[in-house]
């Protein structure tokens, strides 16, 4: 009799509709996946340069539209690595082509979820190109698990949270900002 109630609830269990794996936290806040990339990044206190340069190089009408976009969103620290008085040079309206084209180096025209860029690594042997929206080639690589991008300048971003689903598209949050080749 035992028996036959565990294999009702059991088989009870199997009816019920597959739960929806939550998005990891980011910058102390949820992230939802009915949100755009910038709907939710705005909401990341580790995202707070992040937003500021996507708002100065007039970037958040791009990614709020439909995507599908791969964003590589370096936190506040990534931006505090870089050489003192970077940032706010960067942010001047006179800089913003040049805001721009950095921002846009950290967006792939595609949905790749960190599993899509492991298995397009092994596929190329160990290193996979990926080509930006700003026109940037940067080198992805997977070591003891975690997936790294080689930018222009040799400087290598590790992918901190991994998967984080946006409805027009996915951010993988990274430790260092890329940078194209000079």
């Amino acid at each position: 009799m035992k028996t036959l109630r565990l294999a009702a609830a059991l088989l009870s269990l199997t009816a019920l509709p597959a739960l929806a794996v939550d998005n990891p936290m980011v910058g102390g806040a949820p992230m939802y996946d009915t949100k755009t990339i910038v709907e939710n990044a705005v909401n990341s206190a580790d995202h707070t340069t992040l937003v500021a340069a996507v708002q100065a190089a007039g970037l958040v009408e791009t990614l709020s539209g439909p995507g599908p976009f791969t964003v590589f969103a370096p936190t506040n620290d990534a931006f505090a690595k870089l050489p003192a008085g970077t940032v706010e040079t960067l942010l001047m309206p006179e800089n913003k082509d040049q805001l721009t084209r950095i921002l846009t180096c950290h967006v792939v025209p595609t949905k790749a979820l960190a599993a899509d860029v492991q298995k397009m690594v092994a596929d190329d042997g160990g290193a996979h190109v990926i080509k930006t929206v700003g026109g940037c080639e940067f080198t992805a690589m997977v070591e003891d698990g975690a997936v790294k991008i080689k930018d222009g300048q040799g400087n290598v971003a590790t992918v901190t949270i991994a998967d984080v689903v946006q409805s027009n598209g996915v951010i993988h949050v990274i430790d260092t900002v890329l940078l194209p080749a000079m």
